[in-house]
């Protein structure tokens, strides 16, 4: 990497793209927008977060994926689908929560031979680019408990030094929060759908969430 392409990386930010004021359809129009990294290049759109203005809790996954790239809505293709039903069973409603990603734009790769997108994780420096988009969301949304799905998203909401095998289930509460806010982190659904045991794995999923539920009915 060449010097100047040294700074431009490290100058990765989405802060200059916000609006000043506004609510979340003023971020969402803004982050239409948003160049405040490369990953805007490939991708088809920016994908927003969806869901209840005033939801108790919020999911957060690590980027869009091919369907989500396609379609603009967080969260559709076979991990929101697997994610919908362990919601369920976990007394969590779908309908009342807003979900989103820490990073807005699908990054992918396309094998020499072939047409299909494959996912690529999002560096760190692309991760702390968004990370003002999603920083506004939770301030716009004010929610009790927010889920972290995955390892990315995890990192987004409580640092570098996050594990997922060492902090999941947990409630841990949210740094630099405004007001008092919980985090709970669990695997992201895609994980369960590349699991051996996806039998046991999506056991873990639910569980997880239960913790979030539970703080959610007051228990």
């Amino acid at each position: 990497m060449s010097r100047s392409d040294d700074a431009r990386a490290t100058a990765y930010d989405a802060s200059p793209f916000l609006p000043r004021d506004g609510g979340l359809d003023a971020y969402r129009r803004a982050a239409a927008k948003c160049q405040g990294c490369p990953l805007y290049e490939n991708a088809t759109q920016t994908v927003f977060g969806r869901g209840d203005p005033s939801a108790r809790v919020v999911l957060v996954g690590e980027q869009p994926g091919d369907q989500e790239d396609r379609q603009g809505e967080p969260f559709v293709g076979p991990a929101g689908r697997l994610l919908d039903k362990a919601l369920a069973e976990a007394g969590i409603d779908r309908g009342s929560a807003y979900v989103t990603n820490a990073v807005k734009h699908f990054k992918f790769t396309v094998p020499e031979r072939g047409k299909r997108r494959i996912h690529k994780p999002p560096t760190l420096r692309e991760m702390s680019a968004c990370r003002p988009w999603l920083g506004a969301e939770l301030d716009l949304v004010r929610p009790e408990v927010v889920v972290a799905l995955g390892a990315t998203a995890g990192k987004a909401l409580l640092g570098g030094s996050f594990r997922v095998t060492k902090d999941r289930g947990s409630l841990l509460p949210m740094p630099g929060a405004e007001q008092e806010r919980y985090v709970v982190a669990t695997v992201h659904p895609s994980a369960i759908l590349r699991a051996d045991d996806r039998e046991a794995a999506y056991a873990g999923l639910v569980s997880d969430l239960k913790v979030a539920a539970r703080v959610l009915n007051g228990s």
